[in-house]
């Protein structure tokens, strides 16, 4: 019987090492940017083309290497983090296992030019596919410059499967914002496509939070910072008044290092108990400085996950950081706990003697029946009077004979079918309960609507609807146009998106970085706050982005129509009323909402007088 079990070729090896780190452009964008942060560069620049396919490029003015360092820099498992295992739990550098460069090369054409200080000339190494290329001499600044070319031109089949450019651009901006977050004092510069997405300089943490997202952030953050033998805490939460309802914004670093956990999160969430709705999320940026020897970071490919030795004391101590944080910030009831627990008591004041008043013809033993009786007779409300007085005129309007009811044109195990039962003329008396719901008698029952998702069903349709016909939503212009600034994956939704907004009212052009200018919006909406109303559409945008197989036109109707409905606690006139309940029913689906939800609660003839039977 032959040997099955064969060595693998390294080409082979290295290709399967790389899947590991290298995903996608923004993997490479990561390592590439965490390299040069451990070369201690005070400058960093990153320049990416289509979303990263055809290059990435990091520029720095680090230390730079030395013509044997640049070589042996692409082989695996090549680093100057570590020299033993113990090392592992000493480090404070970001990369220290020597597989990225080597992966990327696997996969990629890969350019270095890198120069220390004290050398006069600097290195030029080529490496395609694993495959080593040259090394010479070349001009060079200090400090290095990677250029990764043509990601996954020899493995085809991992190259279709990238998403378009303006998904992969967004997972570059996020790891881009990651690096970035964390280190404040560095120069970080971010181009694609010639434009310029970022240009951050040296700052404070708070800066670079309002440099990375928008500048009204600093408003909406409370600042937190405790320090403790296990841990120090510090950076900034959001107010609860300002969660949303996607996760987002929401960053844990540990050493300086981006990670996720659930468990750290779940600490934070507690702290907003009670202070946010349970389908809300509160915004954090969170840096926990920990001894390296207490934590694992060597359990996951990406790093992004750690294992602490106390993480039961971690979870405790963020829990009630975060408490004390939003208590200072009085935002959530907090005790003080530096001023001295004790009774503060005017020594100097004449204290009075005591006194009990009490009812001297109190009699125990009266009748309960009597008492009770007094009581009732002196809280009725004139209402009650007045129905017991007139209780004949209560039923005036119910003396018509009873309608005979056709059992094969009302079943109670049939559905709702609202073009059968239901037509314009149909609805008697109705009236808006609570400020959220409709109730109207219908000749076959009573109906229970809820105007909100009703609302929503109908503008949802309805803006559907306009594509399908090759129309579009009547445009009304702004005297004055609205500027309004945007984080760059806002910025580069929206332009994605641009289309689908011209066909349902809107104006909207690019103005600069980050900066969008609304010229008009749909006449049919009349008059609204705009910029509330462009954040809260791409706000649901995004929160519906999980179902993958959604047209993005289906998902932007669906956000305009939950932004644009009639929202709860709004009262309603009559013909207002009658007018959502119209167009309710020549839905297609008057039933659910564009989510899924119930709009319409039926209560028949049939059930009201069984129930009544009883």
């Amino acid at each position: 019987m032959q040997n099955v079990i064969t060595l693998l070729p390294d080409s082979v090896a290295n290709q399967i090492a790389a899947g590991e780190v290298v995903q996608r452009p923004a993997s490479i964008v990561k390592e590439l940017l965490e390299n040069a942060i451990d070369a201690k560069a005070s400058f960093i620049k990153l320049i990416v083309k289509d979303a990263g396919k055809t290059l990435v490029q990091v520029i720095d003015n680090g230390l730079g290497m030395s013509p044997i360092d640049a070589r042996m820099a692409f082989e695996r498992h090549a680093t100057s983090k570590i020299k033993v295992a113990e090392d592992l739990f000493k480090l404070h550098t970001k990369g220290f296992r020597g597989e990225a460069l080597a992966s990327i090369a696997a996969v990629a054409q890969v350019e270095l030019k890198t120069k220390r200080q004290e050398d006069v000339v600097g290195q030029l190494i080529e490496i395609e596919g694993n495959k080593f290329i040259k090394q010479e001499e070349c001009q060079s600044q200090t400090g290095s410059s990677f250029s990764v070319k043509n990601l996954f031109f020899n493995i085809p089949a991992r190259r279709n499967f990238l998403k378009d450019d303006s998904i992969e651009l967004k997972h570059i901006i996020d790891e881009f914002e990651r690096v970035a977050l964390p280190h404040p004092t560095i120069h970080f510069q971010f181009y694609s496509n010639g434009n310029e997405v970022y240009n951050l300089p040296s700052t404070t943490t708070i800066e670079r939070i309002s440099g990375l997202f928008t500048k009204t952030l600093q408003q909406k953050l409370v600042t937190i910072q405790e320090e403790t033998d296990v841990v120090k805490i510090t950076g900034y939460i959001g107010k609860p008044e300002n969660a949303k309802k996607r996760r987002g914004d929401q960053y844990f670093f540990v050493n300086n290092r981006f990670i996720k956990s659930p468990y750290l999160h779940h600490a934070v969430a507690e702290a907003y108990r009670d202070l946010i709705s349970n389908d809300s999320h509160p915004a954090y940026y969170l840096f926990l400085d920990v001894n390296p020897q207490t934590i694992d970071i060597n359990i996951h490919p990406t790093k992004t996950e750690i294992k602490f030795q106390d993480e039961k004391i971690i979870y405790a101590l963020l829990h009630s950081s975060v408490k004390r944080a939003l208590g200072k910030a009085n935002v959530a009831p907090s005790l003080d706990f530096n001023s001295e627990m004790s009774f503060e008591i005017d020594y100097t004041k004449q204290v009075s003697q005591p006194t009990v008043s009490f009812n001297p013809n109190y009699n125990p033993f009266e009748s309960n029946v009597k008492s009770a009786n007094n009581y009732k007779q002196t809280n009725e409300t004139a209402l009650q009077r007045h129905n017991k007085e007139n209780w004949q005129s209560l039923y005036d309007k119910y003396t018509q004979s009873p309608e005979v009811i056709d059992q094969e044109k009302f079943d109670i195990e049939k559905p709702l079918e609202q073009k059968q039962l239901f037509s314009e003329n149909s609805f008697q008396k109705k009236f808006q309960m609570y400020n959220r719901f409709i109730v109207c008698a219908h000749e076959n029952g009573v109906l229970v609507v809820d105007q909100q998702r009703a609302h929503e069903q109908i503008l949802y349709e309805h803006y559907k609807s306009v594509k399908d016909n090759n129309n579009s939503t009547a445009c009304q212009q702004i005297l004055f146009p609205i500027t309004i600034e945007v984080t760059p994956n806002d910025f580069i939704l929206i332009n994605s998106l641009n289309d689908y907004f011209v066909v349902l009212g809107f104006e909207i052009e690019a103005f600069g970085k980050n900066t969008i200018i609304v010229r008009g919006t749909p006449a049919e909406l009349g008059e609204f706050n705009i910029q509330e109303m462009i954040e809260s559409i791409l706000e649901s945008y995004k929160l519906n982005t999980f179902d993958v197989k959604m047209d993005p036109f289906e998902n932007l109707c669906k956000s305009m129509a939950k932004s644009a409905a009639i929202k709860y606690g709004k009262q309603l006139e009559e013909e207002e009323m009658t007018m959502i309940l119209e167009n309710l029913f020549h839905c297609e689906n008057p039933l659910y909402s564009p989510s899924g939800k119930p709009i319409i609660m039926e209560m028949s003839k049939i059930d009201l007088e069984a129930f009544f039977k009883k």
